[in-house]
């Protein structure tokens, strides 16, 4: 018995760490994206665009041991929630990493053109989206729930930005209407980090899940 229990703990370390491959997947991916943002560097982008197939494939690692698990050790109570939790996470993970190569996309379609004003607000949705990625995920490891509720507390500062984004593009659009389609990409960028921010909400969430059962029943596509 404690040879199986053995086992099975084996197996969750190595969950763990493919979570945290995973994990670093996706922060490399926002941080790819948002320097190419910030330095039009068009390289940086197709990085982030070429990440997505590795960020697909450890989703179907992470699956095949998530049903391996569940199918082989038969967990109960809290196991049971843990590897719930992470089959569940990594949906939104692949999402983020989805959403990266979208704002890489558009920073390649607008690379040649000068930005019509300073970016500012969009590289700092981007810092707090690497930022709630990693707490979320550090939190799911060492079980820490006091940092899995403040990750869904930052997800209100992302929104905030996008707010003064978006206010800020529409002012500029005012001001001179030649500017509109640059600033719809930009706004549309704004929009995939707002979309991120709420997909680590979603990976806190089920943090909070795997360690007490309880679940705001807050999905996303």
């Amino acid at each position: 018995m404690i040879d199986m229990r053995n086992r099975f703990d084996e197996q969750l370390d190595q969950l763990n760490s493919h979570l945290l491959e995973m994990g670093a997947l996706i922060e490399r991916s926002i941080q790819n994206a948002t320097q190419a943002l910030v330095e039009q560097n068009v390289s940086a982008a197709r990085e982030a665009i070429s990440a997505d197939r590795d960020i697909d494939q450890k989703e179907r690692e992470i699956e095949s041991l998530c049903i391996k698990l569940l199918l082989q050790q038969q967990p109960v109570a809290k196991d049971l929630r843990l590897i719930s939790a992470a089959h569940k996470m990594i949906t939104d993970m692949e999402r983020i990493g989805d959403q990266a190569a979208d704002i890489s996309d558009i920073v390649i379609y607008i690379a040649d053109q000068p930005y019509i004003k300073e970016l500012v607000h969009l590289p700092q949705m981007g810092q707090k989206a690497i930022q709630m990625v990693r707490g979320s995920l550090d939190a799911y490891v060492n079980k820490d729930l006091a940092l899995a509720q403040s990750v869904m507390a930052m997800d209100d500062e992302i929104d905030d930005l996008f707010t003064v984004v978006k206010a800020e593009l529409i002012k500029q659009i005012h001001h001179d209407a030649n500017t509109g389609e640059q600033a719809m990409d930009l706004l549309m960028i704004a929009k995939y980090y707002e979309r991120i921010g709420d997909h680590a909400q979603n990976i806190a969430e089920w943090v909070e899940y795997a360690l007490t059962g309880r679940h705001k029943g807050v999905f996303l596509t």
